[in-house]
């Protein structure tokens, strides 16, 4: 990822900050556009951003690149954990000792993993790498470690199966990629070294938060991004489907019903407003008057219900002044080869911004 050769130092800074920042493949990830983002936003005049739906937490991260205070938002205990890894965490690591406790057996370890999803995802010695593993970050007393443990831990539950999500059981769409060759471990080992590599100060008091987005404690903001799940015709946009596991494995499935019946052991869907035809549009008049003292930008796609004319209504209700900025994306969820020339996955990117 480059920005443009015409931008000053401070951008070339930002650029080798970003390169810093473990990519993923999660859906909906803004990281492959980073620059058309940062293009726009660049030219807003604030110093407090609320990135109220952070997901892979990349669009935090770029605003934290830029010397921002960020609050980072998601209601997925997962994402909480990314961002408080490497949003409000300034100068933590973990240590090479950190990182053998993890990996080495507890002498009280728990064992949800083996017995709940035994020959589903992941070889029993590897269920029982994550139950211990699991067990030991629970017990760890920094919560900025912790984080970064369980980041670490998610990041290698990703890479480990093939396509990253859970929505099936067994081995499937094995294309020989190194990732499905290496150990869980080793996952793991390199994702912490990865995670230890992304923290930075910026000199800011940087938050993370794991919270619907209306139940946020009232604060002001300069600036609320907004990149909520896309309700749309073509696909859906359910992450507890995809990515059931390891949101479980965040909150070790505390307070979640599993759906027993269920082939991949899926929890019950979290509940959000922003999930389905019927409440998105009351979601979004809502999400606007909250924030409606805020400048205001919404990534938002060609493919997503609202349209494209519909957001520019529903915003231009609590903003004066809209304008809409525009780039081309593909959204290659997988690496088999029908939904890598698939058109539907040939989307525009839209940035709202309302003032």
């Amino acid at each position: 990822m480059t920005f443009a050769r015409s931008v000053v130092v401070r951008h070339e800074q930002i650029n080798t900050q970003l390169a810093r920042f473990p990519s993923s493949r999660y859906m909906g990830s803004k990281h492959a556009i980073l620059p058309f983002i940062y293009e726009i936003v660049k030219e807003q005049e604030f110093s407090t951003v609320l990135d109220a739906c952070s997901g892979s937490g990349a669009v935090s991260y770029l605003f934290k690149s830029m010397g921002k205070a960020v609050t980072s938002n998601d209601f997925l205990r997962s994402c909480f954990h990314t961002a408080q890894a490497c949003i409000a965490n300034s100068s933590e690591h973990l240590t090479q000792d950190d990182i053998e406790c993890i990996l080495a057996p507890h002498p009280a370890a728990n064992d949800f993993i083996a017995q709940t999803f035994r020959g589903l995802y992941f070889t029993d010695e590897e269920n029982v790498l994550l139950d211990n593993a699991a067990t030991h970050i629970m017990g760890m007393t920094s919560p900025f470690k912790q984080s970064l443990a369980l980041a670490a831990l998610i990041r290698a539950c990703l890479r480990r199966r093939p396509r990253g999500i859970f929505t099936y059981t067994g081995i499937r769409y094995d294309d020989g990629r190194r990732d499905l060759q290496i150990s869980l471990e080793q996952h793991f080992r390199e994702a912490a070294i990865l995670f230890n590599q992304a923290v930075f100060d910026n000199g800011q008091i940087n938050k993370a938060c794991n919270s619907d987005i209306f139940q946020l404690p009232a604060q002001q903001f300069d600036l609320v991004y907004v990149d909520p799940p896309y309700v749309s015709p073509h696909s859906d946009n359910d992450y507890t489907r995809r990515y059931h596991f390891v949101e479980g494995l965040a909150r070790y499935w505390q307070g979640l019903e599993i759906q027993e019946k269920t082939q991949t052991k899926k929890f019950r869907r979290l509940p959000s407003s922003f999930d389905n035809k019927k409440s998105i549009y009351q979601a979004f008049h809502r999400l606007f008057a909250q924030f409606q003292d805020s400048i205001i930008v919404v990534s938002y796609s060609s493919n997503g219900i609202p349209s494209k004319d519909e957001m520019l209504d529903i915003l231009a209700q609590y903003k004066h002044n809209v304008t809409i900025h525009e780039c081309d994306h593909r959204y290659s969820f997988g690496t088999h080869g029908h939904k890598l020339s698939n058109e539907q996955n040939i989307v525009k990117e839209f940035l709202f911004v309302g003032r």
